[in-house]
């Protein structure tokens, strides 16, 4: 069974930087990619970044380039999303998913096996 398990979301001030967790199970980070995705209260999900290990690939959004940092730890199970020099406008739930054949569309792949998510608050 497939398991994506969020982590590390907070309130944090305008300017400031967080590090999101997602602890994995039940497939093989060698074979599929991760992503973050998130969505804000009214908004539409979307895609934030993704990890490809087996391409050796790594995508991130516009609004988040050069912000946000995706890595892997695979000794842990564990994708990171390390998110800098936060905005109010970053503020959301964060989810990271597992590629599947079907699914949502980000960067190439698509995502159909998502973790519960975990809230991140930017305050002005």
């Amino acid at each position: 069974e497939v398991q994506l398990v969020e982590s590390g979301g907070d309130l944090v001030q305008n300017g400031g930087s967080l590090t999101l967790s997602c602890v994995y199970s039940g497939f093989s980070f060698d074979d599929f990619a991760v992503g973050w995705f998130r969505q804000a209260p009214g908004k539409e999900r979307e895609g934030v970044s993704l990890i490809s290990k087996h391409l050796n690939f790594k995508y991130y959004s516009d609004s988040v380039k050069g912000r946000f940092t995706i890595s892997s730890d695979t000794a842990k199970n564990t994708v990171y999303l390390q998110m800098d020099n936060l905005a109010p406008e970053d503020t959301a739930t964060y989810f990271c998913a597992a590629e599947e054949g079907y699914g949502v569309a980000f960067g190439g792949f698509k995502f159909g096996l998502w973790g519960q998510g975990t809230p991140v608050t930017v305050s002005s």
